[in-house]
């Protein structure tokens, strides 16, 4: 801006041209959208390289083509499926160098109330072999914004980890835990990250931390439900120019749930869902070898043909021609009255 006249000179012109560019492609005042398409990626067999405690409870994995071979690349926000010897299917975001095309990096926090998932994980050991799936990506890295604001709680610093190097000094990280003690790769982080662990600061104040988001940054947030729905509540009144970008790493609550009963027609046993529990919840209690991974609906694992009852869909990915008879256990209900299924 020439201060005499008033007039923005010409780099600033380029300059303000080149912002509204970004704003209009990739900043709404809304979240980013969900991603129900994504490539199935490779499968292939991998060998467990290493194994490395990292925090309390949480564990490293570094994997490695069974047979040395080139691995398939990805990019920031990318994670693999997991297939156990158990028959138990998950998902782990990739956190080491998407440059290393011979290796990925995955870590995995032991839940001792959990279904074993993350306790059979934890037994794996170096020389084991794994299947996988991916790389997918449900959680892609915008890399074109004018700045970044990263917020990682607690396991959540696994995908964010590379998006935070690869924003360099565009980027800004905050890094959210119980404490010190609890949150992996300490040692890794970029120059200038905000270490704030509960013990030392307390609760975390979220609309203030979203508030020192720059105009147009892309934001990205990845933790338990409280964390992402803190940022969706209140970024867009600090900052409607942003973007927020998001991923959970626990099942969400649910929400206006009624009760139901599922009929499973393969063995005739009915089941109770309430109110406040999943179908698959329900279907585990007299089926706990059914199969699911993400419980939040993007996977797919869970997905169930329906031979009777009406649906109540709240997945982002099942296409309009299975909508009318398939659901997602995870998070998909009866819109009234009962359903049978086929299992």
């Amino acid at each position: 801006m020439n201060a005499s006249t008033g007039v923005a000179t010409p780099g600033l012109r380029v300059i303000g041209a080149a912002a509204d560019i970004y704003k209009k492609v990739f900043t709404q005042p809304t979240l980013s959208p969900p991603h129900p398409l994504r490539h199935t990626g490779f499968d292939l067999d991998i060998r467990v390289e290493a194994v490395h405690a990292e925090a309390a409870d949480v564990v490293s994995l570094t994997l490695a083509g069974a047979e040395g071979e080139y691995l398939p690349s990805w990019r920031p926000g990318c994670h693999i499926d997991v297939f156990l010897a158990s028959g138990r299917q998950r998902q782990y975001s990739l956190c080491g160098d998407p440059h290393d095309r011979h290796r990925y990096r995955i870590a995995v926090r032991r839940i001792a109330d959990g279904d074993g998932g993350s306790r059979e994980m934890h037994a794996l050991c170096a020389g084991d072999v794994l299947r996988i799936r991916g790389p997918r990506n449900a959680f892609p890295f915008v890399e074109t914004a004018p700045s970044y604001l990263f917020i990682a709680a607690g396991i959540g610093i696994t995908p964010i980890l590379p998006m935070a190097r690869a924003a360099g000094a565009r980027g800004r990280l905050v890094y959210l835990g119980r404490s010190r003690e609890t949150m992996p790769f300490l040692a890794e982080l970029p120059a200038g990250t905000e270490l704030r662990p509960d013990d030392e600061f307390g609760t975390p104040d979220l609309p203030a931390l979203l508030a020192t988001a720059a105009p147009g940054a892309a934001v990205y947030v990845c933790g338990p439900p409280p964390v992402l729905d803190a940022a969706q509540r209140s970024l867009f009144a600090h900052n409607p120019t942003a973007s927020l970008h998001t991923e959970l790493f626990s099942a969400r609550p649910v929400i206006d749930g009624k009760a139901f009963d599922i009929t499973l027609a393969r063995s005739g046993l009915t089941v109770r869902v309430d109110s406040a529990e999943t179908a698959l919840d329900a279907i585990r209690r007299v089926r706990p070898d059914v199969a699911y991974s993400c419980r939040q609906g993007f996977c797919g694992s869970c997905k169930t043909k329906v031979l009777a009852g009406s649906i109540d869909h709240r997945d982002r990915l099942l296409p309009p021609g299975e909508r009318a008879d398939h659901l997602l256990t995870c998070v998909s209900r009866a819109a009234g009255g009962a359903l049978t299924l086929d299992l």
